[in-house]
């Protein structure tokens, strides 16, 4: 059964910086396409950041470029390192998991983790 569980999420002041981990379940990440989302108040789910693993490349959306760093371990944990956080970054992070070495949308899903930056 595949599963993903996120954890790390919190209250952080902005300027900030939180890890975001997500952990995977009955299967291991080698062949597959992770990505972490995220939906803010009021806006709809938005893509913040992917890896491919099989290649190990990486697409962040230009709003936290510079700034998130996502790593995977291509086996069961998936990272996303969050710095110079703001309160604009408020969301739920949601892992996402496709076994893909192209499409990033996920075919399953986390239960998402709050993030919550402010002062």
């Amino acid at each position: 059964q595949v599963q993903l569980v996120e954890s790390g999420g919190g209250l952080v002041q902005p300027g900030g910086s939180l890890r975001l981990s997500c952990v995977a379940s009955g299967f291991t990440t080698g062949k597959y396409v992770m990505s972490w989302f995220r939906q803010r108040p009021g806006k709809e789910r938005e893509l913040v950041a992917f890896i491919i693993n099989v290649s190990g490349k990486t697409r962040y959306a230009d709003s936290v470029k510079d700034r998130f760093q996502i790593s995977s371990d291509n086996e069961t944990h998936t990272s996303l390192q969050m710095n110079g956080l703001k309160p604009e970054d408020t969301a739920v992070y949601y892992c996402g998991a496709r076994r893909s070495s192209y499409n990033y949308e996920p075919a399953n899903w986390g239960q998402g983790t709050q993030v919550t930056v402010s002062s």
